[in-house]
């Protein structure tokens, strides 16, 4: 009972404290002059990230580098393979060239170098200094790019508070309360892992990926409704970089992350994913339903196997 709970009261705070983020900091970017699709892949995709970074920080701290990595490569998964999918379902997605020119094929990249520096077993303090050093440059390089284009876009879907401290002040609520939720979050789960004898990768990779990318479905599905295919496509594809270079980056200096357990598979369905969408996008510049349900098939699929997987380890 307390098990059950702690999940469901922590992911419930996630959701709030991401909600009062976006707001806030949505507010705040808006006051900057920063285009709607640059939000989209920064400003809104950081915040709908911090369970993310809540969970994977305070699980390596604990010691569990199984739910850390599991909870990054699950939910890059569950961004493509549920969140995109669902939100195309809903309503096709308008993709601009510049996301399947750029921040796909970075997206893509990302997802190879993390790949990359995990061959030697682990992420190191250098390792994350590498992944955080190049979230900087992509985000520095975002905001000048936003700021000299000259591209009319529409509006984002919250302008959050009119006041200025008002909207600082729902950033901090919105902080503290992803930190307070992913600590909650991950002792439930961690302790379901055990109840069951399941292993933290694979609890991970499932049920604090899909909870912590909750956040993303959320706004997703609401920009989709909205028309603003700028919000929903940029929110997905920012949430994983931010996921690869910024959460393990930041997870890897505060403590080295392990790759015990983890499997080159699901290295495999994270980076086909990625390169997936990217033909997908470039054809018409669109991602209709047709995408939306290979997408969502293709992930259905995985969580079939890892589903397999963890009735196996339950019954050894």
């Amino acid at each position: 009972m307390l098990i059950a709970l702690s999940i469901i009261g922590g992911f419930l705070i996630l959701t709030l404290g991401a909600e009062a983020l976006v707001r806030g900091a949505s507010s705040i970017a808006l006051r900057l002059g920063i285009t709607p699709l640059i939000i989209g892949l920064t400003i809104v995709a950081f915040g709908t990230s911090a369970p993310e970074l809540a969970v994977s920080v305070k699980s390596a701290l604990a010691g569990n580098s199984g739910i850390a990595l599991g909870n990054v490569i699950g939910s890059n998964i569950a961004n493509i393979g549920l969140i995109l999918a669902i939100t195309a379902l809903i309503r096709p997605i308008q993709v601009q060239s510049q996301i399947v020119k750029r921040d796909i094929p970075l997206m893509i990249l990302a997802s190879m170098l993390f790949w990359g520096l995990l061959l030697d077993g682990d992420l190191s303090l250098i390792d994350g200094v590498i992944l955080l050093s190049l979230l900087i440059i992509y985000l520095v390089y975002s905001y000048l790019s936003s700021k000299n284009s000259n591209e009319e876009e529409g509006e984002i879907i919250e302008e959050g508070p009119k006041n200025p401290l008002l909207s600082v002040l729902f950033i901090i609520a919105g902080i503290s309360m992803l930190v307070g939720g992913g600590i909650l979050f991950v002792d439930g789960a961690v302790e379901l892992a055990k109840a069951f004898g399941v292993s933290e990768v694979i609890i991970g990779l499932t049920i604090v990926a899909i909870g912590t990318s909750m956040p993303e479905l959320v706004t997703s599905v609401i920009a989709a409704l909205k028309g603003e295919s700028d919000i929903a496509i940029g929110n997905v594809v920012g949430s994983n970089l931010f996921n690869i270079l910024g959460i393990l980056g930041v997870t890897a200096i505060v403590h080295p992350v392990s790759a015990f357990g983890l499997q080159n598979f699901d290295f495999t369905v994270m980076l086909a994913l990625a390169i997936l969408i990217l033909p997908f996008a470039w054809t018409g510049l669109r991602i209709g339903r047709r995408e939306g349900t290979v997408l969502l098939l293709s992930y259905l699929g995985y969580m079939g196997y890892l589903v397999n997987q963890a009735s196996t380890q339950a019954l050894v």
